[in-house]
């Protein structure tokens, strides 16, 4: 049996990027969207109001440890921090997670007032995943799933893409399929810690590596190559309005071509689209 969850992540970012998730949904091209908490406020309240008024939209937390500014006062979260904000890049987060910069007692916290911000919005959060997909790493994945667990939240994504996945994402530069390729040798202790923590996962990510370049002719190959199992197929459709130009993002144009993707080919796919929620 193949089961798909498409998700949009970014979901409260823009009012641009709210309209394509609301439509996409309701065209049977997407299933599930992780609402960042960080998001600006007009756009994360409309955000917010648009889940609320669709119920079969899963809706997940956006885990956002970089690249923006904290839920909590920085005070709270000193290790986590640069003045007022988030470390902007992920190979800076990484270097100073690894030699220990960096308090998984801090992730825990921030992860959890993420995702309670969800939950004081009437939002029945489905997961949790992360900005950048920084949970690849041990030293967030654990505290990370200490937050869901708090939260009462029993999925988390799986980051990692299989094999099959990149070979079929033809248009992927051969540095970037080595990096993701060297990343997934975090793939194992990922599960331990899920297993051990009780949480549900799926079988793996597909579209991480098309990031940016993810287009009709990608999506269909990577949804003809699909094998049995529970996927995610990562997105980030948007519309690309002078809203999204102001944002501190490297995916502009590459929004609107993923919009029309999706729209083209996954509602004509025939593929029973569902949401962390039902796996």
């Amino acid at each position: 049996m193949r089961r798909l969850i498409v998700n949009a992540d970014d979901f409260g970012l823009t009012s641009g990027i709210n309209r394509a998730v609301i439509e996409l949904h309701a065209a049977g091209a997407l299933s599930s969207a992780t609402l960042m908490a960080t998001a600006p406020a007009s756009s994360f309240s409309q955000a917010a109001e648009e889940a609320r008024r669709h119920a079969s939209l899963g809706v997940g937390c956006h885990v956002v440890l970089l690249d923006g500014a904290p839920v909590l006062p920085p005070s709270e979260v000193p290790s986590l921090v640069s003045g007022d904000a988030f470390r902007p890049k992920l190979s800076t987060f990484v270097t100073d997670l690894l030699r220990g910069r960096i308090a998984e007692a801090e992730i825990e916290k921030e992860a959890t007032a993420q995702i309670r911000k969800l939950q004081q919005a009437d939002i029945p959060v489905t997961h949790v995943d992360t900005h950048k997909h920084a949970h690849m790493f041990p030293r967030v994945l654990r505290p990370l799933l200490r937050a869901a667990l708090q939260c009462d939240i029993h999925a988390i994504r799986n980051p990692f893409e299989p094999n099959w996945a990149l070979n079929a994402t033809a248009n992927a530069g051969h540095v970037r399929k080595m990096q993701v390729r060297l990343l997934r040798s975090q793939s194992s202790a990922f599960a331990r810690e899920v297993n051990r923590a009780g949480l549900r996962t799926t079988d793996g990510a597909i579209g991480v590596l098309a990031t940016g370049t993810l287009d009709q002719t990608t999506i269909g190959s990577l949804l003809a190559a699909m094998p049995d199992g529970t996927w995610e197929l990562v997105c980030h459709p948007g519309y690309n309005d002078a809203d999204l130009q102001r944002q501190r993002t490297r995916l502009h144009a590459s929004r609107d071509i993923e919009r029309t993707a999706l729209l083209d080919t996954v509602s004509q796919s025939g593929i029973d689209l569902i949401h962390f929620g039902q796996i």
